[in-house]
């Protein structure tokens, strides 16, 4: 299979280094990358349209990971490759990594994809637009939606140890997260999949508060906990203000049913755990 993946950032180098053999990967790029992904990744200058044109062409499935643009509020994926995709030709599937943002604050409760979309930042409304706008297309479509992803170099570990890490409070707040490495087996379970169409939340099966989880990254760093920060939301920056202003638990059962996907890290304790084990 030919995958061409638009944006390649932290998710889809997760998916690379895993994927099967028989997955041949094409991404776009705007810089170089390094050598160490010279074997893995065939890649495209975003700015090349004649060579963006004819790796879509050629391409059996599509991975859309960029981020609407803030300036335009469009998603710069849609934007580059629609105008090609022309009938009988190209991708039989596209994938759109979006955000569990989409969903707005549920004051903790439980969302699922058949939940109605309620963003309450400019940022997942560009998301939810992008979703639409890819719909349009009239694809075989899955859409991820996604919440706080960490993993080796992203997370609470890395807080821990660089003296950056807080442990606010917010009685009754709560943050579903994916471990990276599991979104990278949730993608690849729904390309083997193409029939398998639709949203899905890539998630752990434990929301929990952020606080616990500094916690548990101090107890296996044998750090020292930070005191515990009542959250002031006026006090953070606009983009942290937008993230703690929101608290849901969102299922991923859907995605185990229908992917037959299972979470390798299904809480932050093994996802942690498993981060300091491999050295990070």
């Amino acid at each position: 299979m030919r995958l061409l993946v638009f944006g390649f950032g932290y998710s889809a180098r997760a998916l690379a280094a895993r994927a099967p053999g028989d997955l041949h990967i094409t991404a776009t790029v705007r810089t170089p990358l390094p050598d160490t992904w010279r074997d893995a990744v065939e890649t495209v200058s975003v700015h090349d349209h004649d060579a963006l044109e004819t790796a879509l062409r050629g391409a059996d499935a599509l991975l859309v990971t960029a981020a609407p643009d803030p300036e335009t509020g469009l998603c710069p994926g849609f934007q580059a490759l629609a105008p090609h995709l022309a009938p009988g030709s190209g991708p039989g599937w596209v994938g759109y990594l979006s955000t569990t943002g989409v969903y707005g604050d549920r004051g903790g409760r439980w969302v699922r994809e058949t939940s109605r979309t309620a963003p309450a930042s400019e940022t997942s409304r560009r998301r939810v637009a992008a979703e639409a706008a890819w719909a349009s297309t009239g694809r075989p479509l899955a859409v991820f939606r996604l919440p706080g992803i960490y993993g080796p170099g992203r997370s609470a570990l890395d807080r821990v140890r660089d003296g950056t890490a807080r442990r606010m409070t917010a009685p009754g707040q709560v943050f579903s997260r994916i471990h990276v490495d599991d979104i990278a087996v949730g993608l690849a379970a729904a390309l083997e999949r193409p029939d398998r169409t639709g949203v899905f939340n890539l998630c752990d099966d434990e929301p929990a508060p952020a606080a616990d989880v500094t916690l548990e990254a101090c107890r296996l760093l044998g750090a020292e906990p930070p005191p515990e920060t009542p959250l002031d939301l006026d006090a953070l920056t606009p983009a942290a203000r937008r993230f703690w202003a929101e608290s849901k638990r969102v299922a991923n059962a859907r995605a185990k049913a229908a992917l037959g996907w299972r979470p390798a890290h299904p809480t932050y304790r093994e996802g942690l755990a498993a981060i300091l084990a491999a050295g990070g």
